[in-house]
């Protein structure tokens, strides 16, 4: 009885343990997450069709996207839009344009499959068509600010400004974008409203001030307009965030240089050789470096280098003709200048420097078309008239000489009522003295005497000759082009003074100087001496009438 007794307590307690765990499983079968629902055979390989993709393992991703596509008959859309952007990536525009239009077949309500057919257009510069798409992609989804951007770039490459404007203006409403900013004083530059563009590019900085391109950006803006104080200080800011700038550091060498500072701008340069060693206008710009401190041979080696790197570039032409003006080698000058002159036929002074070169090769008749072309092309240069008045006053047209001089001493006029602290150069006002009282209209002389500082700045170029000399014998004239980047063709660059033009040391005067006169103007004054080939009108070829060794 007591065995018995023991046994059923045993099975009672037994019994009660199991009803008391029966509630802890129901509990963890409750709480356990459902199955995951079965996909539908089109999307079951999307998560890793982007898991490849997004690790740039393209191959694998096209082998899994062929399998899927093939299980599916074609009829995954993820997969062919992913297809499609890989091909883009891989150059295939046609191709990928294909693949996203099928995307937007399967799909007609996604704005992102028009957004990118849209975009495959637009790099087949197919600008009207993908404006039409992005329009499409606008009505179902109005709220989207790259649509606005890429309508607004679009408009840009069809020429429609207004409309390119206002887009980019709306995208920037919808969310503010360095692209955008960028873009928008892109336009407002193409249609010439450079104070809407400044304006543009504060925003942009003030929004975004590490970005080193729209630093470098507003800082050549004010470059280009003379206002160097804030130049420096964009420029210096992107150099801070981004030391290897090189857009930035050649700006920078270039307004040194433009100051006279050679050396610092030297070191600059030093820097962005490193980074951009085939840089044209980097070489270009060490170059005139060479020429301001008058080491020509490495001057002409610089602008050798930079003229084979890009050799349609007028203005590493227009400096190596400059160079061999100064080193008296005309045939080169003339063969350098003719050339630029092909390339920008409506540059008044390449015409004038061209003309000195004749003139020193001994023809007098091409020399002179070449000065009546200069001046019907330069609307704002005094030196151009004052040379060829110096030059017809040489050769015995008196009175020709009188109508140039007269038209210079407007110009001037022009010129000091625009920037009434603006000091000509000495040697300029000097032959302008001489000139007059050789024409005897020296009680007209619109020139004023240079301050002391003018003075000690011109002084190497303005050592007189002998009173038999020639007026303005050998000497070269013009403005050496630098370039600060290749953002702007239209960089204000100062003049180059004395004998042998070199870099300017007064970075107010627009004026080039011109050539030392004598100390009493001669009887027969005879600048230049030239012989050779015909300046063309421009867009022509000149015409060689025999060659010349220098």
């Amino acid at each position: 009885m007591a065995t018995a007794h023991c046994c059923h307590s045993t099975s009672k307690m037994a019994d009660e343990e199991t009803s008391a765990a029966a509630p802890v499983v129901t509990e963890l079968k409750k709480r356990r997450a459902p199955k995951a629902p079965d996909l539908p055979i089109v999307e079951r390989r999307n998560w890793l069709i982007h898991q490849h993709y997004i690790r740039k393992d393209y191959d694998t991703c096209k082998t899994i996207i062929k399998e899927q596509l093939q299980e599916t008959n074609g009829m995954c859309e993820y997969a062919i839009y992913v297809q499609a952007l890989i091909l883009r990536l891989e150059g295939q525009i046609q191709q990928s344009l294909e693949l996203f239009q099928s995307c937007a077949i399967l799909n007609p309500g996604s704005a992102d499959n028009l957004k990118q057919v849209a975009r495959s257009l637009f790099l087949l510069g197919k600008h009207k068509a993908a404006i039409e798409f992005y329009h499409e992609a606008a009505k179902l989804n109005d709220k989207d600010w790259e649509i606005s951007h890429n309508l607004g770039v679009c408009y840009f490459f069809i020429k429609d400004l207004k409309h390119a404007e206002e887009h980019l203006n709306s995208a920037l409403q919808l969310n503010k974008h360095d692209r955008s900013f960028m873009m928008l004083g892109k336009v407002l530059l193409q249609a010439g409203e450079t104070d809407k563009a400044i304006d543009v590019y504060k925003r942009a900085v003030e929004f975004s001030p590490e970005n080193t391109e729209l630093l470098t950006t507003l800082g050549l803006l004010y470059l280009q307009l003379g206002r160097f104080q804030k130049a420096f200080e964009h420029l210096g800011n992107a150099l801070t965030f981004d030391p290897s700038n090189y857009k930035a550091i050649l700006a920078a060498g270039s307004m040194m240089q433009t100051h006279g500072d050679f050396d610092v701008a030297m070191n600059k340069y030093r820097v962005a050789a490193s980074v951009v060693p085939e840089s044209p206008p980097l070489w270009n710009n060490i170059g005139m470096c060479f020429f301001g401190k008058k080491k020509y041979v490495a001057a002409i080696s610089c602008l050798k280098r930079a003229h084979y790197l890009s050799p349609f570039d007028w203005k590493v032409l227009y400096n190596l003709g400059l160079v061999h003006l100064t080193m008296q080698q005309y045939a080169s000058a003339f063969h350098f200048l003719s050339a630029a002159i092909n390339l920008h036929p409506r540059m008044g002074e390449l015409y004038m420097l061209l003309a000195v070169a004749l003139t020193n090769l001994e023809d007098q008749e091409n020399a002179t078309r070449a000065y009546e072309q200069a001046v019907t092309l330069d609307q704002s240069n005094p030196l151009v008239n004052l040379n060829f008045a110096i030059f017809l006053y040489n050769h015995g047209d008196k009175k020709g000489a009188l109508e140039q001089y007269q038209e210079m001493e407007r110009k001037v006029n022009v010129i000091r009522d625009g920037s009434a602290s603006l000091e000509f150069d000495p040697e300029l006002i000097d032959m302008a003295q001489k000139m007059g009282a050789a024409l005897q209209v020296t009680d007209t002389l619109v020139w004023t005497k240079p301050s002391k500082d003018s003075k000690s700045k011109g002084g190497a170029g303005s050592a007189s000759q002998t009173s038999g000399a020639a007026l303005g014998t050998n000497q070269a004239l013009g403005q050496a082009m630098s370039s600060a980047a290749s953002y702007n063709k239209n960089i204000t660059m100062q003049a180059v003074v004395s004998k042998g033009p070199s870099l300017p040391r007064d970075p107010e005067a627009d004026v080039e100087a011109a050539p030392s006169p004598p100390q009493t103007p001669p009887d027969h004054l005879n600048l230049w001496t030239p012989t050779t080939p015909k300046p063309r009108a421009p867009g022509g070829k000149p015409e060689r009438r025999r060659a010349t060794r220098d």
